[in-house]
């Protein structure tokens, strides 16, 4: 499966894993202690973009791989969302919604590139 032994290798799996670490030091910081709901959402939406990647690589073929990741991707993208709302109710400070806005950023494109590597060993086997 794309050239990996562990997941641990794969570093969109190591950055989302770095994301979901800042998330937690975040949300466990006093602005955050009364706000349940939002904490509880970022830290779930960090969690699963590393879960989603470890269960896509224990699949059997290279597009339920990719479909993992994309759903790995949609997480990203919801904390990206998520951040304007913390930022908005200003429980954060704009360079700490840069620094995790960045990762997520940072964990996007890795799933992206990653994704169009295993789609394009389908579609070349298929060729």
């Amino acid at each position: 499966m794309a050239g990996f032994t562990r997941f641990e290798d794969i570093q969109a799996w190591q950055k989302a894993r770095e994301l979901a670490r800042e998330l937690f030091v975040t949300c466990n910081q006093p602005a955050f202690r009364r706000q349940f709901t939002i904490k509880d959402q970022l830290i779930r939406a960090g969690i699963s973009i590393g879960a989603n990647i470890a269960e896509g690589f224990g699949r059997k073929t290279d597009a339920d791989f990719a479909r993992f990741l994309d759903v790995s991707r949609g997480s990203a993208t919801e904390i990206q969302s998520l951040l304007y709302n913390v930022l908005g109710f200003k429980l954060i400070e704009q360079a700490r919604f840069d620094h995790l806005y960045g990762l997520a950023r940072e964990v996007l494109a890795l799933t992206a590139g990653f994704m169009t590597y295993l789609r394009r060993g389908k579609e070349a086997a298929g060729s």
